[in-house]
């Protein structure tokens, strides 16, 4: 398991924390010899103290909360780790590649059997992070991971054979295409037709629409409320996307097979190193037949090989010796970039292309909710959109009416489990009532609406945002936290802190934290200042129609090359799931055979 995994994460969540909802499932038994007469009262007095012992919350326990992580996928997430990381790069040399004059890839100079081509997709969110930790930009932050990944400085200074990284790509872009095609999904649902890509596997979900981005939301519905399922949007997410399209790219483009091409997410919280086990998300769900032979196919490849967060991206780099703060903060030179194979996706796969704005109306999370409002506005010229603030910060009720009041949509944002479950509570269906006498059926409680344009039920709303962390990505529960900025940093702004502990150990005050998640959403926000001083290729007078034109152009052409339906690429599943919270718990056996089995996943741990 990850070392960075420990006893003080009691949740998924830096700031503000949520309670522990697991329930006590069993408490001590008293012993068999106590002599108390049931008859009797008892007095404080005569009541002994129990010698209880010390509460311990595992990962199971804590990881998607309320304990809905499987033993067996408890094993396979602790396998992701920077140590992996390291022991893939030592185990395996990096695979040459050939270039022509204009840095585009030409083929393999020489094939080694062990070797390997190591990919890397960033979340913007850790930049962000790093960004507030370091004092620089967000644009800088993804420069000093560059160097750490693909530089001579970074993870090529060590090892065995001094591989690293060949791209590090940004999942700006797959974001985008996930937005973009959230907004088709829902138009194509509220029309009520069939999705362009017609595919009986991938039906259209219902009304209203859950976003699916969130591994940690997946979980909780598949494993406690499966009659959510049929409301979760089919996309994947750029995570998974961006596994998707690299794999399937560079296995054609290169002519060799997926589980030769060993793909890196860092991301901001835990639940992504869940989301890419899951067996959904591997080549068999996308690969056709003709592709490669009929062994290969029999071996499923993840998508994505490995998930570490923000900050065992730090514990990466200290684990070889390289100190981030003396990696350049500048584009890395010309002989360490190398250009897409397939020269038309190059723009897909780069974020200097990449249009989707990073402010304070997308929020932390991607911006799927205001990117589907602003589509279906710019469908609807002179409608207006009515925010209705929640009961707190997360949740958020919108409104899209036409000139003449109609409304058109409404639509919510939905943060944190606590108000997941009030979400959940009123999408749940109707039921049979078992009291003699009693109506044939018993439906849920109905809100009352505050006014024309206020607040809805969760049956009224079209679309609805669902992030599992409180205040969104950025807060997520791998991200630096204060404590680890400390180490970074001057004493001096080390900031506020209180005792703790018998060992008076630091920890920030509730103020402090609040100051430091508003530290990087702050980082995260300056994304779109900082693009202004990129290069000319940017499009940024470009047009909220000429962007979702070009990101659909861009995913045809994907398709195309790959001679596959975009609707297998682009699409995933759900499935209910047992939780095995209260049963008993794999033994060693049983542990070393989930072990084994993920060591016979081609391109797995």
């Amino acid at each position: 398991m990850s070392a960075i995994l420990s006893a003080d994460d009691l949740n998924d969540f830096i700031s503000p924390g949520v309670a522990c909802i697991k329930p006590v499932e069993s408490l001590p038994k008293k012993g068999a010899d106590t002599t108390e007469n049931a008859y009797e009262v008892t007095t404080e007095e005569k009541v002994q103290p129990e010698n209880l012992p010390p509460a311990q919350i595992s990962l199971t326990d804590c990881l998607a909360c309320s304990g809905c992580v499987t033993s067996a996928e408890a094993v396979l997430i602790s396998l992701q780790s920077h140590t992996e990381v390291l022991n893939t790069l030592d185990a395996h040399p990096e695979i040459p590649l050939a270039r022509d004059a204009h840095e585009t890839t030409i083929a393999i100079q020489h094939d080694d059997s062990e070797g390997r081509i190591f990919v890397a997709s960033v979340s913007p969110q850790v930049r962000a992070s790093l960004a507030a930790t370091y004092g620089i930009s967000e644009r800088q932050a993804g420069w000093m991971i560059d160097q750490l990944l693909r530089g001579p400085q970074g993870l090529r200074s060590g090892g065995k054979h001094g591989s690293g990284f060949t791209w590090v790509v940004d999942t700006n872009a797959m974001r985008e295409a996930v937005l973009t095609l959230s907004a088709d999904e829902l138009s194509e649902s509220m029309a009520d037709t069939a999705p362009t890509a017609d595919d009986p596997n991938f039906a259209l979900p219902k009304r209203p629409i859950l976003s699916s981005a969130c591994p940690g939301w997946i979980c909780y519905a598949e494993k406690t409320h499966p009659f959510i399922l049929p409301h979760l949007s089919r996309l994947k997410s750029p995570q998974a996307l961006s596994g998707t399209f690299l794999k399937s790219v560079l296995s054609k483009s290169l002519g060799i097979s997926p589980s030769r091409i060993w793909h890196l997410a860092i991301m901001p919280c835990f639940d992504k190193k869940l989301e890419a086990s899951r067996e959904e998300l591997t080549n068999v769900s996308w690969q056709v037949d003709g592709i490669h032979n009929e062994s290969e196919l029999q071996q499923p490849v993840r998508d994505v090989d490995c998930v570490i967060t923000t900050r065992e991206l730090l514990t990466l780099a200290a684990s070889r010796g390289v100190s981030l703060t003396e990696m350049p903060l500048s584009p890395l030179s010309s002989t360490y970039r190398l250009l897409f194979p397939v020269k038309s996706l190059d723009s897909f796969a780069s974020s200097r292309y990449s249009s989707s704005a990073q402010n304070l109306e997308t929020g932390t999370s991607g911006g799927y909710l205001h990117h589907v409002l602003r589509s279906f506005q710019a469908r609807n010229p002179g409608s207006r959109l009515v925010v209705n603030r929640g009961r707190n910060a997360d949740v958020v009720d919108y409104v899209l009416t036409a000139e003449d009041d109609q409304i058109i949509l409404k639509a919510a944002r939905y943060y944190g489990f606590r108000n997941i479950q009030n979400l959940v509570r009123k999408l749940k269906p109707a039921r049979s009532s078992r009291m003699p006498g009693a109506k044939p059926t018993v439906g849920r409680r109905q809100p009352v609406s505050r006014n024309a344009t206020g607040g809805a039920s969760g049956t009224d709303y079209a679309y609805v945002e669902v992030m599992a962390c409180p205040g969104g990505c950025t807060n997520g529960g791998g991200q630096i936290r204060v404590e680890d900025a400390r180490a970074v940093q001057e004493p001096s702004s080390a900031g506020e802190v209180v005792q703790d502990g018998e060992n008076g150990s630091l920890k920030p005050s509730p103020h402090e934290q609040r100051a430091w998640l508003a530290r990087v959403d702050e980082a995260y926000f300056s994304m779109e200042s900082d693009a202004e001083q990129e290069d000319s290729e940017t499009p940024r007078d470009e047009s909220f129609g000429e962007s979702e034109t070009r990101t659909h152009n861009a995913l045809q052409q994907w398709s195309d090359y790959m001679a596959i339906p975009l609707s297998k690429l682009v699409y995933t599943t759900y499935r209910k799931v047992e939780s095995d919270v209260g049963k008993d718990q794999l033994d060693v056996n049983d542990t070393t055979k989930v072990v084994e089995l993920a060591g016979k996943i081609g391109g797995g741990w």
